[in-house]
């Protein structure tokens, strides 16, 4: 099924329109995209047919897809392709714009069906408005939270200067991305003040192969999650909030069960992450651990082998 789009010719500024995806919230719950800038909800009941995108990435296939894990220092990005066709999450620090966009060119993109900005916390978005310039964007997911920084405003400037529309997320919601699929799996609730458990979390699927990532998600989110009933079992897992001890929580770990875990975090970075317990929960498990400050750019590829791994550092012990 395509989507339909429909834009105003001048669409209200995105703040503004944030500002009444807020209100509609706390009237009742959100229900999908709001008019404006927002766009239209997106039907449910199937996924969505993936809006057209160019350009050859690093690894194609039939029934095959491939997710890279930016190496961004303390922060998280992460692109996902499948027969051409690109997802974006997050896009690290202000100061990691370049990096990404280098990145994105490398592997091919030349433009991104989606672009999901997980929560409104700098070491997520900050590098999100330098590549929404830099390419043509379908798609941009953002959950229905607002933060008073510069960094988040920065972003809807961006998307408003490209015409697009947000598109928020509502767990069920699937999008086609290639051959692959990718399934809204939070944020499940209102969270207040708690931008990490604002999140998006998504599971990209193909065939039997599935990714799971959910941003900073912590406990209580994970936790709403894995009570939600959606399908959250994936063969790799991108940790939730770089690592720390406040996420990868028992109940959300044993619905994923997976046997990979990526923690996304710099080198010696300040907050310890990722923490011990995190690590020794992870050990506990049997699960295979991959951590971009130690092997920088890391790549899992889907394929019918199943899942192989590539990386750009020199620890050559820590690859699976």
């Amino acid at each position: 099924m395509t989507r339909r789009r429909t834009r105003r010719k001048k669409p209200l500024p995105a703040l503004a329109a944030l500002a009444l995806a807020l209100i509609a919230l706390a009237a009742g719950g959100y229900k999908g995209a709001l008019p404006g800038p927002f766009g239209d909800a997106p039907p449910s009941g199937g996924p969505l047919t993936s809006p057209g995108s160019s350009g050859e990435g690093a690894f194609h296939g039939d029934g095959a897809m491939a997710v890279h894990f930016i190496d961004v220092g303390q922060g998280d990005s992460i692109l996902a392709e499948s027969d051409g066709h690109f997802l974006l999450i997050d896009a690290g620090e202000n100061d990691q714009g370049d990096t990404v966009i280098s990145y994105l060119e490398e592997a091919g993109v030349e433009a991104l069906d989606y672009v999901i900005g997980t929560h409104p916390h700098s070491d997520h978005i900050g590098g999100l408005d330098d590549v929404i310039r830099a390419f043509d964007v379908e798609t941009v997911i953002l959950p229905p939270v607002e933060h008073t920084t510069k960094t988040f405003e920065d972003v809807l400037d961006a998307i408003e200067e490209k015409d697009l529309s947000i598109t928020l997320p509502v767990p069920g919601d699937s999008y086609e991305l290639g051959d692959a699929a990718f399934t809204i799996l939070a944020p499940q609730k209102d969270y207040g003040d708690d931008l990490n458990n604002w999140s998006v979390g998504l599971r990209l699927a193909c065939g039997d192969g599935a990714f799971v990532a959910c941003g900073d998600a912590e406990a209580q989110a994970e936790e709403d999650m894995a009570a939600s009933g959606l399908a959250l079992s994936a063969d790799v897992l991108k940790i939730g909030h770089h690592g720390s001890s406040t996420s990868t929580s028992d109940a959300f770990l044993k619905a994923v069960s997976p046997a990979f875990a990526v923690i996304s975090c710099g080198e010696g970075n300040s907050y310890g992450h990722p923490h011990k317990e995190t690590l020794e929960k992870l050990e506990a498990a049997g699960i295979q651990v991959l951590r971009t400050d130690l092997l920088g750019d890391i790549t899992a590829q889907w394929g019918e082998d199943g899942v192989t791994w590539a990386y750009s550092g020199n620890n050559a012990a820590e690859l699976p």
